[in-house]
């Protein structure tokens, strides 16, 4: 009897590493997991740089809504939710574009332009028809700041520009 225990010991042992190895859960690792919830930029989803009307993105608060600017043929602001990809329809009658370039500061008011989708008295979408703010806009050397009131709160957003020296502007 003693022998038999004295092999199977042995073999229990082998048998029980093999299974541990073999888990199917991987442990999480404890850098990756303190480096996420430190707060750093580096975010398991991807944030969007152009917008689902193909303008440019401008986060609101800490990512709580997002605004895609669009200037063709008229400046025109869509308010998105934190993934910058369904509209967020809101109770403002209008959006404000600073700009400051060449030392001059303008400021520019965007009416709410409401989709039928919106509900009665709300607006996702923001537009004026002025081409001194488009051409602002589309030359890329501006400073760009949003300001927009949601549920009372207001939030400013800086438009980042990412264009090359000279590059188009791809619209």
């Amino acid at each position: 009897m003693f022998k038999s225990f004295c092999c199977t010991l042995p073999t229990l042992f082998v048998v029980s590493l093999i299974m541990i190895g073999c888990s199917d859960k991987s442990p999480t690792p404890t850098a990756e997991k303190g480096h996420e919830e430190a707060g750093h930029e580096d975010h398991a989803h991807e944030h969007a740089t152009v917008g689902p009307h193909g303008g440019d993105i401008v986060e609101l608060g800490s990512e709580e809504y997002h605004a895609e600017i669009v200037h063709e043929g008229e400046a025109t602001v869509y308010i998105l939710d934190s993934s910058a990809k369904a509209p967020v329809a809101i109770d403002a009658a209008d959006v404000t574009i600073n700009i400051t370039h060449d030392g001059k500061a303008e400021q520019f008011k965007l009416v709410a332009k409401p989709a039928a989708s919106d509900g009665a008295g709300k607006s996702s979408q923001f537009s004026l028809a002025d081409k001194e703010l488009i051409a602002d806009l589309s030359e890329g050397h501006a400073e760009v700041q949003l300001v927009v009131t949601i549920n009372g709160k207001q939030y400013r957003g800086t438009l980042e520009h990412d264009h090359e020296e000279g590059a188009e502007h791809a619209h």
